[in-house]
């Protein structure tokens, strides 16, 4: 049985509608994905910027006379700092000798999600100072401990393991020696805490970080 010609044209129409709504479709998800890969892009350049700005902030030049970018190291995830990702640790040096090191720790239990921070370190495990690359805590409440908006930030500055000891490493309602704000108690231990692993990193694995070979990744201190 043949089909008639209004049958034949509605045939023909949806195969037409469906080519071109297909077509709309692959048109639509390469572009969200270009947007996506675009803006991705953009915010890693502009995280990578502020990390730099922030690096002058953490590392005085009176501590390296050479190229940090230069210098940088590559290294592997670590689940112990907290990244998901390679980071680089920028190696610091002062007359060929090296002076200290600033790298990446994530804290990955603030308030609202995970805290990055940037961690500057002398070679005899002093922290020098900290920086937050990137939070999302609560505007007012937890964003103290942006630099911008308060000097807590400093209060890591010249603190060492040995010195200070392990009980030392807290907020004072804990027993610590870490100043916090009223009813905002996580988002300084989250910090905190990164700090502190951050020190344990590094006396763990002082000698690759002076050497910069670190090729693969690490066992961690537990």
């Amino acid at each position: 049985m043949t089909q008639s010609k209004p049958d034949t044209f509605i045939i023909k129409a949806s195969s037409r509608t469906a080519s071109i709504l297909f077509a709309f479709s692959l048109v639509g998800t390469a572009l969200l994905a270009y947007v996506f890969g675009l803006t991705h892009n953009i915010i890693q350049r502009n995280e990578e910027q502020a990390k730099l700005e922030l690096i002058s902030e953490t590392l005085p030049k009176s501590v390296y006379d050479n190229d940090l970018i230069k210098d940088a190291i590559k290294l592997p995830p670590e689940k112990f700092l907290g990244t998901d990702d390679p980071t680089l640790a920028y190696r610091a040096t002062l007359k060929g000798q090296f002076s200290a090191v600033v790298f990446e720790v994530v804290a990955p239990d603030g308030y609202s999600g995970k805290i990055k921070l940037l961690v500057a370190i002398r070679a005899n495990g002093e922290v020098i100072g900290v920086r937050v690359v990137s939070h999302k805590e609560t505007p007012g409440l937890g964003d103290y401990i942006e630099i911008a908006k308060s000097p807590w930030i400093k209060l890591f500055e010249g603190t060492t393991l040995d010195k200070d000891g392990d009980s030392k490493w807290r907020v004072k309602k804990d027993g610590g020696q870490f100043d916090y704000v009223t009813g905002a108690t996580i988002t300084p231990r989250a910090v905190v805490k990164a700090v502190y692993r951050s020190l344990l990193y590094f006396n763990e694995n002082r000698t690759e970080l002076l050497t910069g070979k670190i090729a693969q990744p690490i066992v961690s201190p537990h």
